[in-house]
């Protein structure tokens, strides 16, 4: 059973930084892609990042510039560095990995206020 594990959430004032990891059971190299994503209330969930495991990297247009994705295979472990945070990246968020099917940790929730 594949388990996705996210920590590093929390309350931090706008202009803050946070780092997320999302842990994995089992080795990252099953999933060709894996991303992060959030959920604020009344709203969709929405892609943030995802890396694929060639390196490659996306970012929704609201983060770029601010956050970044990275892995660490030998760890098992995918991270989201968030910098320059807003009140509007308050949201729950999730990590998901794509590969041989959808998995969705937990989530971890991100508070952005003064």
């Amino acid at each position: 059973q594949v388990q996705l594990v996210e920590s590093g959430g929390g309350l931090v004032q706008p202009g803050g930084s946070l780092r997320l990891s999302c842990v994995a059971s089992g080795s990252i190299f099953r999933f060709n892609v894996m991303g992060w994503y959030r959920q604020a209330p009344g709203k969709e969930r929405e892609l943030v990042a995802h890396i694929a495991t060639s390196g490659i990297t996306n970012y929704a247009d609201s983060v770029k510039g601010r956050f970044t994705i990275s892995r660490d295979n030998a760890k098992n472990t995918v991270y989201l560095q968030m910098n320059s945070l807003k009140p509007e990246d308050t949201a729950v968020y999730y990590c998901r990995g794509l590969g041989g099917g959808s998995y969705w940790g937990q989530g971890t929730q991100v508070t952005v206020s003064s």
